[in-house]
């Protein structure tokens, strides 16, 4: 359950594409684990290819 009195935050989820290019989406959430299921949910290529994710920082 989403603890709705939790500020969002901006987050950066980086991940790699088939030839090696890392690529970058941004979404705000509550935490990381918001965001990187919000960046499988919006983006095709992370919702086939979960393990593509590098890093999701948090930009405070």
């Amino acid at each position: 359950m989403i603890n709705q009195n939790l500020p969002l935050k901006p987050y950066t989820v980086h991940y790699k594409d088939l030839q090696n290019i890392v690529l970058e989406n941004c979404f705000y959430a509550f935490d990381a684990y918001e965001a990187r299921k919000m960046a499988m949910q919006f983006n095709s290529y992370i919702k086939e290819h979960p393990n593509s994710i590098m890093l999701i920082r948090g930009e405070f």
